[in-house]
């Protein structure tokens, strides 16, 4: 459970990064709340939502496609 004093950041992302690079995320973006607006460091939460390339599009194009295209090149 979260209550309104305890920070909640939600960061959506393309799937593909390893665990180390998702750590080093959560670290990041802990600290730039704990320093900005001086929240207890155990009070930030962070989610990390993960999503497949097929499933985030752009301009009617995924991100599939877009790496497809330009592979292709």
């Amino acid at each position: 459970m979260v209550n309104s004093d305890m920070p909640l950041v939600e960061v959506t992302l393309v799937q593909g990064r390893t665990p180390e690079r998702l750590r080093a995320l959560i670290t990041a973006v802990t600290d730039a709340v704990e320093q900005s607006i001086e929240a207890p460091r155990d009070s930030v939460h962070v989610v990390l939502r993960e999503v497949p390339a097929t499933h985030w599009a752009a301009g009617d194009v995924t991100i599939a496609e877009q790496r497809s295209s330009q592979a292709a090149r």
